[in-house]
């Protein structure tokens, strides 16, 4: 019985004292919460991500549907416009999910409130709100949560006739677009493949990669900038723009300088050459940006005059200046020479009422620094390294530039 006895208190206490489980059964403790903080972390970036995300659709959807209201369209159809904005906007930054983008849609209300004001005039108050059910990732779910509701609201407001000038602004655009040969470098965007040599059962064994040429890239971007503005400005009475391209010298321009609405500078960037040559020089064309849009002293400039046709008393003036490198002139090596007189060409824009939007597109040092200097300030300065980021960066000089044709209020 002794034996027994001491036999079983032995066993205790190895038991009591063994280490070598140890491992297996903390882990087991944490790995749900381990698990739990990795996919908070990655939920709340993807949160502030997708808030943000949704606030700009919304943003811009107000803006338009208060634009489009101000030209005369319908309550219904201005309606219609802000609910396709949001949900058409959402639908790109999710991948083109077309489902999220339906209830997007689903879930966005607008709300248009008219007063009149005497004397002809009327006020067009907009109000979007807009939700969307973001689905959380996998270890969330583990945790019983699937997905998260995100919102967002925008007011606006619009006068139309007397006493509008104040919140009916319009705006003059000129874009001075590089594209010297290395326009025809490739991005890192995969354009298309093609199976070139396959395996006996018929599997692909190599493919052949084609990506996205830089000055492929810049025309979607500025394709989306235009479809930003025209949404803004569906009866093109509100927005000017033209167009401007350079290599080592200026190798051609809108014709007319500027035109209303979006489709003559439209169609000059997307007839810029697929393979362009030359080398870098930006300065003619910045003379020429700034000459087109420069508000003349005794209000008698193309820009104040064309706007004064169509009503409208004040228009802010806009230069978008991209480039991929740094100035050479006809040569491969940087010209301080020209990159100074870019520079003070910049000034001389800003110093005439122009305000400045500057995209360093993959661009070297020198180029970002040039760049960086030229814009009218930290928030005007873009340096994209990816096509998705360079057109990110055209629709956010889009956005901002929309909010200067509609005040947004809230």
């Amino acid at each position: 019985m002794m034996s027994t006895q001491s036999t079983t208190s032995s066993s205790i206490r190895r038991l009591l004292h063994d280490r070598g489980g140890n491992f297996g059964i903390m882990t087991a403790i944490l790995l749900p919460v381990l698990l739990g903080g990795a996919g908070v972390a990655i939920d709340i970036s993807n949160v502030a991500l997708s808030q943000r995300q949704l606030q700009e659709s919304s943003d811009a959807a107000a803006l338009a549907a208060a634009t489009a209201l101000g030209n005369g369209t319908a309550t219904d159809s201005a309606k219609s416009l802000a609910k396709d904005l949001v949900s058409g906007q959402m639908a790109e930054y999710l991948s083109g999910n077309p489902t999220a983008a339906s209830h997007i849609k689903d879930a966005t209300s607008v709300v248009v409130t008219t007063t009149s004001n005497g004397s002809n005039s009327t006020t067009y108050d907009v109000k979007v709100n807009t939700s969307y059910d973001m689905p959380l990732t996998a270890f969330m779910r583990i945790l019983g949560y699937n997905s998260m509701t995100i919102g967002a609201s925008s007011s606006t407001k619009n006068v139309k006739g007397a006493g509008s000038e104040e919140t009916r602004s319009a705006l003059s655009m000129m874009l001075a677009l590089d594209e010297s040969g290395s326009m025809a470098d490739d991005t890192e965007t995969v354009a298309s493949q093609t199976c070139i040599s396959k395996k006996r059962n018929g599997d692909c064994k190599q493919w052949q990669t084609t990506y996205v040429s830089k000055i492929a890239a810049l025309k979607t971007a500025a394709a989306a900038l235009f479809d930003m503005l025209d949404k803004a400005d569906p009866e093109a009475g509100l927005v000017r723009t033209g167009a401007v391209s350079y290599t080592h010298l200026v190798k051609g321009q809108t014709s007319p300088t500027m035109s209303w609405g979006t489709t003559t500078a439209r169609k000059y960037v997307t007839g810029m050459p697929s393979s362009p040559a030359g080398g870098t020089d930006a300065s003619g064309a910045m003379t020429i940006a700034d000459a087109a849009v420069k508000k003349a002293t005794d209000g008698k400039d193309t820009e104040t005059v064309e706007h004064g046709k169509k009503g409208n008393k004040s228009a802010e003036r806009y230069i978008v200046l991209m480039t991929d490198g740094q100035m050479t002139g006809n040569s491969n090596q940087w010209n301080q020479t020209i990159d100074t007189k870019v520079k003070n060409l910049c000034q001389t824009a800003k110093g005439d009422g122009i305000k400045i939007f500057s995209v360093a597109f993959m661009a070297p040092d020198k180029g970002k620094q040039l760049l960086r200097d030229c814009a009218s300030g930290p928030d005007n300065y873009y340096e994209p390294n990816t096509m998705d980021n360079l057109v990110n960066a055209f629709k956010h000089i889009g956005e901002t530039v929309d909010k200067s044709i509609t005040r947004l209020t809230q």
